[in-house]
């Protein structure tokens, strides 16, 4: 009943003819190495139960995969699971503090953002959830932000352009801004195209122009 089949040999044409005759009995074939050969590969899994982090290159190195778990390892602590399985079971306390879907998304943001209450890479972020449901809720202001834009490459945008354009509730833009960049804005960001002559709601505005 076997659906998956790995191919791991040393001589290509008995790889070849493996993964070829696997194929033919309808499994899918992955042959180690040889990534124009493979029907599925297999990523590097980083493991912070409940959080699942995958890293893969599509064939090209299963080596660089792994070195790059290797490297989040050190980085992602382990209480990283324990922050993740609390936010869940006190999904109803955040309802009940933040009913507003928008003000509730925008205080997760700004607890969970680096140097926040909750930032997911300090150790200590799990033990502080309670309490930071417990604290004042404070009104947040609407915020209104121009990015002037050097070229329609994301690449282009600094980490903070980034960070910004991730957390904005509407985007007011010109026309000729490249899809690609407006993509890296929330799905459910309300957006207009400029001149927007209407009101900005509570929020993050972001507006980008061409410098």
């Amino acid at each position: 009943h076997a659906q998956l089949a790995f191919v791991a040999l040393d001589d290509t044409r008995a790889a070849k003819a493996a993964a070829k005759r696997l194929s033919g009995k309808g499994l899918l074939v992955n042959v180690a190495d040889m990534p124009e050969l493979c029907e599925f590969t297999t990523p590097s899994i980083l493991d912070r139960d409940p959080v699942l982090v995958a890293m893969g290159t599509s064939g090209a190195s299963a080596g660089l995969s792994k070195q790059l778990r290797l490297r989040f390892e050190k980085l992602l602590p382990q209480s990283l699971g324990r922050l993740a399985a609390k936010l869940r079971d006190n999904r109803d306390a955040m309802r009940t503090k933040f009913p507003d879907g928008s003000d509730r998304r925008r205080a997760l943001d700004e607890a969970l953002a680096e140097g926040g209450v909750l930032d997911p890479l300090d150790p200590e972020a799990a033990e502080r959830v309670e309490e930071w449901l417990s604290g004042e809720t404070t009104e947040t202001a609407a915020e209104v932000i121009e990015i002037e834009l050097v070229g329609g490459d994301p690449d282009d945008l600094t980490l903070k352009q980034a960070r910004l354009l991730g957390t904005a509730d509407m985007l007011v833009y010109d026309s000729d801004i490249p899809a690609k960049i407006l993509d890296r804005a929330r799905a459910d960001a309300v957006r207009r195209e400029f001149p927007y002559d209407g009101d900005y709601p509570g929020g993050l505005t972001i507006i980008l122009r061409k410098a």
